[in-house]
Formats: structure tokens, sequence, C-alpha cells
């Protein structure tokens, strides 16, 4: 597989209840005075001492598991973890494997043959990569993000076929620009799909041209809905999308 800047596309424990008894105060019995009545030779005033069980009974406070929470309820925790973290970038090893729980928590509610559903068309931002170089290519690695800072990361599926990436950055603070990229959607089967990007044309400030060759790009579509979209790559990198302009 070619080389490019081009970023890819689409690409539990159980809760143990236990019942805490913290207290439980019996009063003792007095077999004696089980049962007192005091009543006069006519049954007059007769009344009775009952002896009182009291009993107090907590839960332990109980954490809900990934496995446990509802998609919407896993969308919103992958949101919150991946948001304002450069797509990634800042986020720790262990904060990628806990965003790696959550997806693959979420691809478990993943519709049949998502590539056929309607809601993969849209604008898209990319919100989050496993990888850093993954989208953008070298304008993401190391050194590339010291010269490039990245504004946007936009995908636009169009129907029937296709697929247009733009990574919009600042060079060196003062300069605008931006790479953009055009492809074909190939199905390959339920949930893999290939896409041929033409070579990519590179935007400085007034300067525009293009340059390198085809490329491609194969992933899988693990979930989607009308707000998130969760892609893998061929080489196990995670991607989080988030629709530009969702439905109310």
């Amino acid at each position: 597989m070619a080389s490019s800047p081009a970023f890819s596309v689409v690409s539990f424990s159980p809760v143990n209840t236990e019942l805490s008894v913290t207290r439980l105060n019996l009063v003792s019995l007095n077999t004696k005075r089980q049962f007192r009545g005091i009543c006069d030779l006519r049954g007059r005033n007769c009344r009775a001492s009952r002896n009182v069980i009291s009993a107090s009974v907590s839960f332990p406070a109980q954490e809900v598991s990934s496995s446990q929470r509802r998609p919407d309820e896993l969308a919103a925790s992958i949101f919150s973890k991946v948001m304002q973290t450069d797509r990634g970038v800042t986020l720790t090893k262990e904060q990628h494997l806990q965003v790696a729980e959550l997806t693959g928590e979420l691809s478990k509610y993943c519709i049949d043959s998502p590539v056929t559903c309607p809601l993969i068309f849209g604008e898209w931002d990319v919100v989050y990569c496993s990888n850093p170089t993954s989208p953008g290519g070298g304008f993401r690695s190391g050194v590339g993000r010291l010269i490039f800072k990245t504004n946007e990361m936009i995908q636009v599926v169009e129907a029937p076929d296709i697929v247009r990436n733009k990574v919009s950055f600042s060079a060196l603070g003062f300069i605008d620009g931006e790479v953009s990229l055009k492809g074909k959607l190939i199905v390959l089967d339920e949930k893999w799909i290939k896409v041929v990007f033409e070579p990519p044309r590179l935007k400085l400030g007034t300067v525009e041209f293009q340059f390198g060759g085809e490329s491609e790009v194969q992933l899988e579509i693990t979930y989607i809905d009308d707000k998130l979209r969760l892609g893998k790559g061929s080489r196990g990198s995670v991607f989080v999308f988030q629709r530009r302009n969702p439905t109310a």
C-alpha cells in the first residue's frame, strides 16, 4: 500500500452487588415479658407490650462498567476523553487504552452492514486517532507538528462513492495552508471499504500544486449513528469521527 500524507477514512468487569448489613439491633427477648397482659376479671383495660426488631441495611456504591452502559452513554464517554486532546496526541498510553475499551464496547452495538447505511454520508470531523500520524501523514509527525499547527481535519463522504479529505493548518504560525485529497469509495464487504485517492493537492498561502502519486486505504466501519462514527484501519488504528452538522 502506498504511503501518503492522506489520513484514513471511516476507517468489565461484572459489578458484585454485596448486601452489607451495617447494623442489626435486636431487642433481647424476655420470655417472661414476651406477652404481658393486664386484665381485670371483666376483661377491661387489656394491653400488651411487644418486642421490636430493628435493622438497617446499606448497599455499597456501585461503579457501572462500560459493558453495562447504553450506546449514548458510551458515545458521551468517548467524546469526553478525546476532545481537546489534539486528536489524541496528548493522551497517555493508559488513556488510549481507555478509549480503546470504550470504542470496542460501542462497536458491539453496530448495525448490520454499516457500509450501506445512509448515515455514512455527510461532513465529519476527525476528533481522534490512536496513531497520530495516520491522519495527516508527515504533517502530524513529531517534527511536523512543530512546524504545522492543525486547525481542521475534515472528511466529506458524498453519494454515491466520493470521499474528500482536508487538513487545514498554519505553518510557522503565520502561513495558512491545507492538504486535500479526493478519492473513490469501493465497498469490500458489509463493514470494510477501500478508498483510492488521487494525488494530494497542497495549498500554501497563494501557491497551490499537486504532488505525489495515488494512494489507497482500507478500513472497517465499526459503529455509526447520526453524530458519531468509529473506524478501524487495516493496521489497527482506531478513528473517531464527529458529524459536523448533526441532526436535531
